[in-house]
């Protein structure tokens, strides 16, 4: 490695550094603007708003660490990744696709009760209508 992708990398980590603490500063004089006023809110100091800040960024966004993300978001993950039934989805045929859903519809036709408000996304247009005719 040569002393320039040092350096670039020394700078990048300055340049978030500085983002963060601008962006904790702010954050902290709109909160301390805003919420006692509104909500009657306590007044935030700096290193509680910077706490804040990280405990939205877990609970919201998730931290990515590699192939695992912490907290409840998708922490910059692909949302689908690792979901079987869309894979299995995207692999099938247009064939394939047309028997899952006419299969589909036989599951859902068990459950009518349940899911009778569905008939309507999945009826034909130009069928649609002449239903709504014959029952006037």
């Amino acid at each position: 490695m040569n002393k320039d992708f040092f350096k670039i990398r020394f700078l990048g980590l300055l340049i978030a550094l500085a983002v963060i603490a601008g962006s904790s500063i702010v954050a902290m004089l709109l909160w301390n603007a805003l919420m006692p006023g509104i909500f009657a809110l306590p007044v935030l100091n700096y290193w509680q708003t910077l706490g804040l800040a990280v405990l939205c960024r877990i609970f919201l966004g998730g931290i990515p660490l590699g192939h695992i993300a912490l907290g409840f978001g998708q922490g910059g993950r692909d949302f689908h990744h690792g979901n079987k039934m869309r894979e299995k989805w995207m692999a099938m045929s247009d064939e394939e696709r047309k028997a899952f859903i006419e299969k589909e519809g036989d599951f859902r036709a068990l459950f009518h009760d349940r899911f009778s408000h569905l008939h309507r996304f999945y009826e034909k247009p130009e069928t649609a209508g002449k239903k709504d005719e014959d029952h006037e």
